[in-house]
């Protein structure tokens, strides 16, 4: 999959549709918590759009993707606060964290959670990575009971319970057309 986003990297940050679900996105997030001072992960982060907004305020940002190319544009933007990694949330990148000592304040998950394998697996891990009181923050398509891409109400719901998160609210922002997106939140509360 990460060969079709690479494809994709060098118009990434021209995308006129891409850039208003980032704005928006940026826009929801700052109607509910401020950023400012946080230690934030950005998990999914393409070539960094919500990463560029979010250094502004964050004392430090982690930005990972698998895709190697769109970590090269965010890396291009020589962001002092923010470090990139070409990789996957999986158990030993978690492992690694905490021997690190490294947790999150928020970590932002922007229409980057549809595509993982496994999706109640990789809630789990970023449960992990949360400081007590951590936020997880999601975007993704929100979808009518079974059909289409995307999560319902209940998906998070279930993902976020296994988890041991608390599901502070589930909502929708925005949309981009016809499609609705779906914004949750979630806390770790340890």
């Amino acid at each position: 999959m990460s060969q079709s986003w690479d494809d994709m990297a060098s118009g990434w940050d021209s995308n006129e549709a891409v850039i208003a679900y980032s704005d928006k996105a940026i826009h929801s997030l700052g109607d509910v918590l401020k950023t400012e001072g946080l230690t934030i992960l950005d998990f999914g982060c393409g070539t960094g759009l919500m990463t560029e907004k979010l250094s502004t305020d964050a004392a430090s940002i982690i930005a990972i993707d698998p895709a190697a190319k769109m970590i090269s544009v965010l890396d291009e933007k020589d962001l002092s606060n923010v470090k990139t990694v070409v990789g996957v949330v999986d158990e030993a990148f978690v492992r690694e964290c905490r021997q690190a000592g490294k947790r999150f304040d928020l970590i932002v998950a922007s229409s980057s959670l549809a595509f993982v394998p496994d999706y109640h697996e990789t809630i789990a891990l970023l449960a992990m990575l949360l400081a007590d009181k951590g936020l997880l923050v999601q975007w993704d398509w929100e979808k009518s009971e079974d059909e289409g891409a995307g999560f319902t109400t209940d998906d998070v719901q279930q993902a976020y319970n296994e988890a041991g998160l608390n599901l502070i609210s589930t909502s929708n922002p925005f949309s981009m057309g016809d499609m609705r997106v779906l914004m949750a939140i979630g806390q770790r509360n340890d």
